[in-house]
């Protein structure tokens, strides 16, 4: 059975999923955090889907990542126990992620960089008689969030942590290199790749040198984690969008065409011959605004488009310009008006995966010889 023969009448825009894919990339993420020796934590932020989590994870419940509370209220539900929160908490949040611990009996790792809220979070902690486990986050370049590696501003926020005991608990350190995102060169990827290595290790080694306990040392970033050299010192890695992939990875050369396994279903809806290109019924909203793959890639606009069968290009067609419910394809002629006339199906292949998920409720799944399921997603805060 060919899926896309099924699509033919649906309304779009859809988000459309191939499972086969999804299955290849999961596997060879496994693959290479068995190679390098490091526990995988699969950050779910992107995916956000329990089927999707458990392909990650090979069918187990292992230890995952989440961005927002809602994910991990959503699969403490479903059995995941070891739970990593990237977000920095603060205390309005707290009572939210205890509730989450106790009903679900799941742990909640927190995740802390400034002194006043590790204080802050100890006392609403202890208001509650809640207890959590804590990573300090250590900035390993990026510039977003976290402490200077191997720093005194470290080991004076681990202080706090542990004078907040029995409440707040110091499991670690954890760092995100998520600047490796603006690089597009393999060699430079993986001195990035050290850099994040070495800012976790010298910030464990200095805590343990200072008495404090560090068992869990995370980092994470797709590209590092493929293309790290190894990973002595690391216990775990995070990472997400691998699952996935887009035309943001693609740009880098950090995964091919065939990799990726998300894209949009949308409609041909008008013929502007005045331009002259194609109006599609997926828009800002369906593909988000992001434009982080051309930098890189300047022809990837707000998504390529595809096939809807084979998912390979239509020549140079491009989302070019984007509305709220509408999206411009430039076209070089016009004999792509007969090729494709209004009613049409495309796919379009996204240029930041974890935007352009983030519009829909659900995916539909493809794999080949089979029907199309359903695979719902969370959304929210």
């Amino acid at each position: 059975m060919n899926p896309t023969a099924q699509i033919e009448g649906w309304s779009t825009p859809r988000l459309l999923l191939d499972a086969d894919r999804l299955d290849r990339n999961a596997a060879r993420m496994r693959a290479r955090c068995e190679e390098l020796g490091v526990t995988l934590r699969p950050h779910l932020k992107t995916a956000k889907s329990l089927e999707v989590a458990r392909v990650a994870a090979g069918g187990n419940r292992g230890p995952i990542t989440v961005s927002t509370l809602a994910e991990a209220e959503y699969f403490a539900a479903a059995g995941w126990r070891d739970i990593l929160y990237s977000t920095a908490i603060v205390p309005a949040k707290l009572a939210r992620a205890d509730r989450i611990q106790r009903e679900h009996g799941a742990r909640v790792l927190l995740v802390l960089d400034d002194r006043d809220a590790a204080a802050a979070i100890g006392r609403a902690a202890a208001s509650l008689d809640a207890r959590f486990g804590v990573l300090v986050e250590i900035d390993c370049g990026e510039h977003r969030s976290g402490v200077e590696p191997a720093s005194r501003e470290l080991i004076a926020l681990a202080e706090i942590i542990e004078a907040c005991a029995p409440h707040l608990e110091l499991m670690g350190v954890m760092t995100h290199a998520g600047h490796s995102y603006a690089l597009d060169e393999l060699p430079r990827i993986r001195g990035l790749a050290e850099v994040e290595r070495l800012a976790a290790v010298a910030s464990a080694g200095l805590l343990r040198a200072g008495g404090h306990a560090c068992p869990i040392v995370s980092i994470g970033s797709t590209p590092t984690v493929l293309f790290a050299e190894h990973l002595e010192g690391i216990t775990e890695v995070r990472a997400g969008v691998y699952l996935f992939w887009d035309l943001s990875q693609l740009s880098r050369g950090v995964c091919t065409l065939e990799d990726i396994a998300i894209s949009v279903l949308a409609t041909v809806i008008g013929h502007q011959r005045r331009g002259p290109s194609l109006i599609l019924d997926a828009g800002a909203l369906a593909l988000s605004k992001d434009i982080g793959a051309n930098h890189f890639m300047p022809n990837a606009g707000y998504g390529w488009v595809c096939d809807v069968d084979t998912v390979q290009p239509l020549g140079s067609l491009t989302v070019g310009t984007v509305h709220q419910e509408h999206g411009s394809v430039p076209l070089p002629d016009e004999s792509w008006f007969a090729r494709l006339p209004i009613g049409s199906l495309v796919r379009i292949l996204p240029n930041h995966a974890c935007l352009t998920c983030a519009a829909y409720a659900s995916y539909e799944v493809l794999r080949a010889g089979k029907g199309i399921e359903q695979w719902p997603r969370i959304g929210g805060w």
